[in-house]
Formats: C-alpha cells, structure tokens, sequence
C-alpha cells in the first residue's frame, strides 16, 4: 500500500485487533495521519459495527446493503483482513504480523489474548520496538479490570450522566447520556495521543512499550472542571440542563420562533449583550456587574432576560450579535448542521470511494462521513478510502507478507483466513 509521502504517521504500521468504536476511533486516527492500518476482523462476521443498524448503506442501485453506516464512522483508510485467531494457524499469522508491526491496538478483556500468544509480553519476545495499546473498560489493575466495559454504563459510573440533563423536578428532570458514545470516541483520541508519544519515545530508546487505556479514566479525566469543583469544594455537582455552573447567562433561551443559545462568558460580552438588547442597566445592577454576582444571582437574572429574548427570531438575535462579539447561535439539527455554511466552507462532509473493486454483496463505490478536525500545513491528513468490505484485502496484505497463491489458497481452505 502507498500513503501520502507527506503524512505525518507514513511508514508507520498498525495491527488494528480492536472493534466496536474506542479502538477502531484510534486506529482510524492514526490512518487519517498516514499509517498503514491493517484490521484483522473475524471471517465471516467481522466488526460487530458491520450489523449495528440501521441505518445501513445503500448500493450504487439504491438498494439497501447489510453493512451498518456505524462501522464506516471510524474505519475509514484501513484495510480488512479476515483471521480466525482462534485457529493456531490464525494466531501464528498475527504473531507473524506484529513482528513488522510499530503499533498494535486491542480491546480484548484483560487476559482475552494471552490464550492465542497474543499478550503484550508474549508479542515482545518477537518484536521489542512494539508500540502494544490496550482498551478496555476499567484498565489492566483493579477489582473491576476483568470486566466488560461499555460506553453507557462508564458515563453513569463515571459520574457524568449525573450532571447531564434537566434537574430532578423539571420536564424531563433526570439522568441523561450524552447524545453520542463520548468516551469510547474520546479514548480513541487518548489512546492516539499515546501512541504517537510512545511511538516518539521509541526513537530515543529504540523500545517500545505496553499502553493501558481504559474507558473509567477517561470518563473520569474529561469531567475536567466539574471534578475539579467537587474536589475543591467537597460538594458533587448536579444536573442543571443547558446552564453552566461557573457562567450566567451561558445557556438556551426560548426565542420567538423556537430556541437561541448564549455563551457569554465574560463581563464585556455581558455588557454588550445588554446595550445590544437596550438594557444598559442590567450590566450597570451590582448583582449582574460581574460574572461572579450573576452566577449568585442566576435567576433574577433570567427572570428579566427571558420575556426579552422572546421578542426576537433565533436568526434575528444571530444577526443582531454578529458583529457585537457576543456568542449566540442556533440549536440545530445535524441536518441542519450540514447545511450551515461554515461547515460547507470548511469541508465537513467528505464523499470517500471504496477501495478498489469491493466484493459483492457490498457494491458500494462512494461512501460519506465527517472530515477528520486535524488541519496541519506541512504533514496534512489524507483521505485515501472509504471503509473496507470484510475482508477486502486479505489476499493483498498476505501478498505482502510473502505468501504465494498456493499458501493462500491453502490457508482459505483451512479456514484460518
């Protein structure tokens, strides 16, 4: 496989052994940046995201495929390889793999691998500079490390889904998750990071080294300023909807045709804010004068607020604060998201072609998803392919590794791949 020459990660390459969305975000991330990630999935079934739907793709004919949009989030610019590793022929062509390898990624249980030989420290024996990141639930230590760990019971476990969502007796008062798997994404983020640093320490040492990701620490890590809150003060936040607990008014207001949010974060903003609305006074009242006496005095505050912002459209008060420096904006649908033209402006929607001729029943030449954030100057990031089909690129990759048609051939009829 050819990368871009100017990637940042090319000539990297990855043994992606994960699934699901935690794993495979890293993977993908690294791939975006230029490595070679090749994902090792069951034959047959593959990624259990391959039949999370729907929705599922369509065909080139518009008719609707088996392979779930879900798994095309997070696996694009990788190739598929099927391996039955639970076959010993299986588990000596991944050991085989990892010895070429910078980098693996898993997210077995702790001990899942260590049955097939698999482990970090079995791995090591054949390949020292080994970059070997394991993701899982609650970490390799710990009275819950033999546990399975999924992205909704981490963000109640965690904490998280006790300060997300309106406040015990209001509408819809209760515990809430966040609206996409944030933990699992944000420990593919994590887990990318210390990839690239481990991959960097490498260069010193010439050694690689075993990453223990777990969902629990990251659950925990990205509650940021409200744990720090709590651990300042011995008090545990609660829900408070759209509010922030430290700013006021930082939050979504019922507009004349629907809802418009602020996100005045600061005593200029706020007297801007209040000279645009023709309420002077309101920045000039002790109680609303600074952010500290507005968040004290929160519902006085939105007591007089709220009738006002009423008065206008959302796309009214958008247009009257443009060119105010006070943050407001829509509360939009992803569809309208799409529409919005800053996101057209930066490319936020990317249509990716398959990888060469997929095999049927998977006729799907173009597949769409959302840009990778990433925008460097010199190493950008590259998008080469869409999402394999399972098990696109077996006979490529085992081509690479030496095989003939007659072992790969052989190796089909033993069922190993």
């Amino acid at each position: 496989m050819t990368t871009h020459p100017r990637s940042a990660l090319s000539g990297i390459k990855v043994l992606d052994l994960s699934r699901v969305l935690a794993g495979p975000w890293c993977t993908q991330m690294l791939a975006d940046l230029g490595a070679d990630v090749v994902k090792v999935e069951r034959p047959l079934a593959g990624d259990d995201t391959r039949q999370w739907g729907p929705p599922f793709l369509r065909d080139d004919d518009g008719e609707v495929t088996q392979q779930a949009s879900y798994y095309t989030s997070c696996n694009r610019n990788k190739r598929s390889i099927t391996i039955d590793m639970a076959t010993p022929g299986g588990q000596q062509l991944i050991r085989r793999m990892a010895a070429e390898a910078d980098v693996l990624v898993e997210n077995f249980k702790v001990g899942g691998l260590r049955q097939y030989g698999l482990d970090y420290e079995s791995l090591r024996e054949i390949n020292p500079r080994l970059v070997y990141c394991s993701v899982t639930g609650f970490g390799q230590t710990g009275p819950y490390a033999e546990r399975a760990g999924y992205d909704l019971m981490v963000q109640a476990m965690s904490g998280l889904m006790s300060i997300t969502g309106h406040a015990d007796g209001e509408p819809g008062g209760g515990p809430l998750k966040v609206g996409v798997a944030v933990i699992d994404v944000l420990t593919g983020l994590y887990a990318a990071n210390a990839v690239q640093a481990a991959l960097h320490a490498r260069n010193a040492t010439g050694e690689g080294q075993h990453i223990d990701m777990a969902l629990l620490d990251v659950a925990m890590a990205i509650q940021c300023n409200q744990a720090s809150g709590y651990l300042a003060s011995g008090k545990a936040p609660t829900r408070a909807g759209n509010q922030h607990p430290s700013l006021t008014p930082y939050q979504d207001f019922p507009s004349a045709d629907g809802n418009v949010l602020l996100a005045i974060g600061n005593d200029g903003q706020f007297a801007r804010f209040c000279s645009a609305v023709d309420h002077p006074e309101w920045s000039a009242d002790e109680r609303f004068a600074t952010n500290r006496n507005r968040v004290a005095n929160r519902q006085a505050l939105l007591d007089l607020m709220t009738p006002v912002m009423k008065t206008r459209t959302t796309g009214e008060w958008v247009a009257l604060f443009e060119d105010k420096a006070v943050p407001c904006g829509p509360i939009n649908t992803l569809a309208d998201a799409f529409e919005d033209p800053q996101v057209k402006a930066r490319g936020l929607r990317i249509d990716l072609p398959r990888w060469g001729d997929a095999p049927a029943p998977d006729h799907v030449s173009s597949i769409p998803g959302v840009a990778n954030p990433i925008r460097m100057s010199g190493t950008p990031v590259t998008y080469r392919n869409a999402s394999p089909a399972l098990g696109q690129h077996t006979d490529e990759v085992l081509l690479e590794m030496g095989f003939g048609a007659e072992e790969i051939a052989r190796l089909k009829a033993e069922k190993i791949v």
